[in-house]
């Protein structure tokens, strides 16, 4: 019996070795499952958060097309007056045209004024050219 007494000693260091490494690596299980808990939940809240932001969104988006539907166009006499508004803006940019390219007199000078104003000294914005033209807009 002396000649088995080391070999369960042995077994039973080994059999202390496994169950510790059992311990161990059910701690580290616990752990484990702990995280994906917290990370689960984390998921959850932002998911709700996501959903209760779009919603909103989506509601505002309803407000916002059904104010368009509802929008009533500006009164014809107003559209009338814009038009014109327009059309005199665009007759009148010739006329501006050299003034604002700092080559000629101002347009609303008499003629014998223009000779005292002397030249217009060019800016940086006037050589980058003319800013666009407005678009002609139609009565609707």
């Amino acid at each position: 019996m002396s000649a088995s007494l080391p070999e369960d000693l042995e077994l039973i260091e080994k059999h202390e070795q496994i169950l510790e490494k059992r311990a161990e690596l059910l701690e580290q299980m616990e752990s484990r499952v702990e995280q994906l808990g917290i990370l689960r939940e984390q998921q959850a809240e932002a998911s709700h958060a996501a959903r209760r932001r779009n919603t909103s969104l989506l509601r505002d988006l309803k407000e916002i097309e059904d104010g368009l539907r509802v929008r009533k166009m500006p009164h014809p006499t107003v559209l009338a007056l814009e038009t014109r508004y327009w059309a005199s803006v665009e007759e009148s940019i010739p006329s501006w045209e050299h003034f604002l390219l700092g080559k000629g007199p101002h347009p609303t000078d008499p003629p014998d004024q223009a000779a005292r104003r002397g030249e217009q000294k060019p800016s940086a914005a006037n050589n980058q050219g003319l800013p666009p033209r407005p678009k002609r807009r139609s009565a609707r």
